[in-house]
């Protein structure tokens, strides 16, 4: 397709090597709204990465499998090192912090899970990755996601410990915050003395 569609290509490039970068943005906008729901979101979303990579890196030492380039003739448009192509951890990635923002707010998430499957679609376009191989990531992905979401809401006590954690972080966020408001306002008071 990188040959029949070449107009494509700049966008594919982008989307394979830094469209995963607008996933941690989203996660850095929708944890400093700071709203309860939001967070709840973003620290199951995190929860659910971590799970994901996990089973990921663990399926690869057991199911290793070479990259495209490595035996085939394909048209490589992005730099990628030689290493395990199963499944795809750009594609388990933007597919589990996808999927945990689609379950809490589902307009956002039908966007987010479309940038995923463009990212997933970039990675074969790119000849970095078979299509099962991001097939597999993303399912990977959607199912942690989907299991660390059910626990929560299943589980009174991870639920509780979550918004513990959470409550303790945002004591200290408020208490930061109020040292950088003082060292502000203490400096411009410092720049209208002088």
């Amino acid at each position: 397709m990188a040959l029949t569609y070449p107009f494509l290509n700049p966008i594919m490039r982008f989307l394979a090597q830094d469209a995963e970068y607008l996933f941690y943005l989203g996660v850095f906008v929708y944890w400093f709204t700071r709203t309860q729901n939001n967070r709840q979101m973003v620290a199951e979303a995190i929860l659910s990465v971590c799970a994901a990579l996990g089973v990921g890196g663990i399926i690869s030492h057991f199911f290793y499998r070479d990259r495209p380039f490595v035996h085939h003739s394909v048209i490589q448009l992005i730099q990628h090192p030689a290493n395990a192509s199963f499944p795809s951890d750009h594609a388990t990635g933007a597919f589990v912090i996808a999927t945990a923002f689609w379950m809490f707010r589902k307009k956002d998430g039908i966007a987010w899970l479309m940038l995923a499957a463009l990212i997933a679609l970039s990675r074969i376009w790119t000849g970095v990755h078979y299509p099962l191989d991001v097939i597999a990531g993303a399912m990977i992905g959607m199912t942690s996601a989907i299991l660390i979401h059910r626990l929560f809401i299943k589980s009174e006590i991870t639920q509780k410990c979550l918004e513990a954690c959470i409550g303790v972080y945002e004591k200290v966020e408020q208490k930061l915050w109020v040292t950088i408001l003082r060292f502000i306002k203490y400096k411009n008071k410092e720049g209208d003395v002088k």
